[in-house]
């Protein structure tokens, strides 16, 4: 039987690494536009300006609880509340509904992302960088959120149930 805890050990502070980087350059792209349309009131709708707006606190709730999460495995990977399967769970299920409703709802207001070479729209190619770097982060905590319930799953079959560890 294969042991997933050196793996987990390994693995967890990348997919949360990956998860801030990409939740730093969204912030980025986000607060940029969210600047521009505070200044020139020049946004499309008042849907998108505020589905951007969302992306931009999606993206800081991201960076902050990632990094936050990242540190405490660090320090105690398997010994304290914060770093159990239940508290992982409960983070990722909020941050993985929070870039989900973000990138679907992004992607309704763009209708599915714009055509820069044919038609003039405001700030096209961040609008569709927003769009693209949503959905990037969606598939990242989708994954971990998945690893997370297999790793839930390991911990309850080990009898410790939610307050198990990511490892063992």
């Amino acid at each position: 039987m294969v042991s997933w805890d050196p793996k987990v050990r390994r693995g967890h502070p990348i997919l949360l690494g990956l998860i801030v980087l990409f939740a730093i350059i969204e912030l980025s792209i986000s607060a940029w536009l969210v600047s521009r349309y505070n200044a020139h009131h020049n946004f499309q709708s008042l849907g998108e300006r505020d589905r951007t707006r969302f992306l931009l606190f999606t993206s800081t709730w991201t960076i902050v609880f990632s990094a936050l999460y990242a540190l405490l495995f660090f320090q105690s990977p398997g010994g304290s509340f914060l770093t159990s399967v239940g508290s992982h769970a409960i983070f990722m299920f909020i941050t993985w509904v929070f870039w989900l409703s973000g990138a679907a709802a992004i992607t309704a207001s763009l209708n599915g992302g714009l055509n820069c070479g044919h038609h003039f729209y405001t700030y096209c190619g961040q609008r569709n960088s927003l769009e693209a770097f949503a959905w990037i982060e969606l598939v990242l905590t989708t994954f971990a959120l998945a690893v997370i319930m297999l790793r839930g799953i390991a911990a309850s079959r080990r009898g410790d149930g939610i307050k198990g560890s990511l490892v063992s």
